[in-house]
């Protein structure tokens, strides 16, 4: 078990990268490389893996193991990595957890254990959740505080898993009202918080950073124009953020609202880093007037990936 607690505070972007599948819908190993080194060369802070927006729902155990040594090795510590290793099992999330360690993740990412609407533990449960996950791993945990959870979370209760588990020290909020539940959580949990992060393809960054975020965590398609924005408003410049932010609003606007986890893959086709943007069913592809509409505003503000592999 490596011990990885003293690992830096982690600040700025940290996207998710998305796993892309073949038009067969095989999961494209040379494109998840090629997705890794868009983002590196995106400039991000970090990268995460095996998340919500990455389908992790949609992969086999044995597929997400793939992709997760994979991941790991070829990004060979450019940047750090957080492995996702959610799961209702605490069994089966330790074994991730101890998995991801092993294979040298920088931090892990979970959300607390529930299936489906009823299925959900208690907050003591929750604690020994991830107080398994941080026994099997050694690594720093981020909480994913988000709406596809079926357990609620408030702020006294993240502060007592965090005195009760040390290892978690980072909050992904992407859940509604994030602003003000970030500045209570910052303000109740004091030192325990390291990295207070938001989420949600980064639609709600502005009222997010006012509120103390020192980073986020959006989808693959822009990191690199939002990271203006993260770090003008860290360095004082609310004004140059909120003009960085402007920019780029109407594109992330579009794809929380209209397309979710396909956008990035649409534009990463487009841009030739993969070669397909295929999702899972019963995932469906974007329709053909909503793809144009994602184009055209990606084309105004011109990211990387849409230009990578041309």
């Amino acid at each position: 078990m490596r011990v990885g607690l003293a690992l830096p505070q982690l600040r700025g972007v940290f996207p998710i990268a998305p796993t892309p599948f073949t038009e067969l819908g095989e999961v494209d190993i040379d494109g998840q490389r090629r997705i890794l080194d868009c983002h590196i060369d995106q400039g991000v802070d970090g990268i995460c893996i095996l998340a919500n927006y990455s389908e992790q729902f949609a992969l086999t155990d044995d597929e997400r193991r793939t992709l997760m040594d994979v991941s790991l090795e070829h990004v060979a510590g450019r940047v750090p990595v957080i492995v996702t290793v959610s799961h209702f099992s605490t069994r089966i999330a330790a074994m991730r957890a101890r998995q991801a360690s092993e294979a040298g993740a920088s931090m892990l990412m979970l959300m607390p254990p529930y299936h489906g609407a009823t299925l959900r533990a208690d907050e003591h449960l929750i604690q020994e959740h991830f107080g398994a996950v941080a026994e099997a791993s050694g690594l720093p945990l981020m909480l994913q505080d988000a709406p596809i959870s079926g357990t609620p979370l408030d702020v006294a209760s993240l502060v007592r898993l965090a005195r009760a588990v040390p290892a978690v020290r980072a909050y992904k909020i992407e859940v509604a009202n994030a602003a003000g539940k970030l500045r209570s959580l910052i303000n109740a949990g004091g030192a325990s918080v390291v990295e207070p992060f938001d989420g949600e393809e980064s639609i709600t960054l502005m009222a997010d950073l006012d509120a103390g975020a020192t980073g986020t965590m959006p989808s693959g398609l822009l990191p690199e124009l939002i990271a203006p924005v993260v770090s003008k408003h860290l360095a004082g410049d609310r004004s140059g953020a909120a003009d960085a932010y402007r920019t780029i609003l109407p594109l992330i606007n579009f794809e929380n609202r209209q397309c979710g986890l396909r956008a990035t893959k649409a534009v990463f086709k487009a841009g030739g880093v993969i070669a397909s943007d295929h999702v899972r069913h019963p995932l469906v592809p974007l329709h053909p007037e909503t793809l144009a509409g994602l184009l055209e505003l990606a084309h105004e503000v011109q990211p990387l990936a849409l230009r990578w592999g041309r």
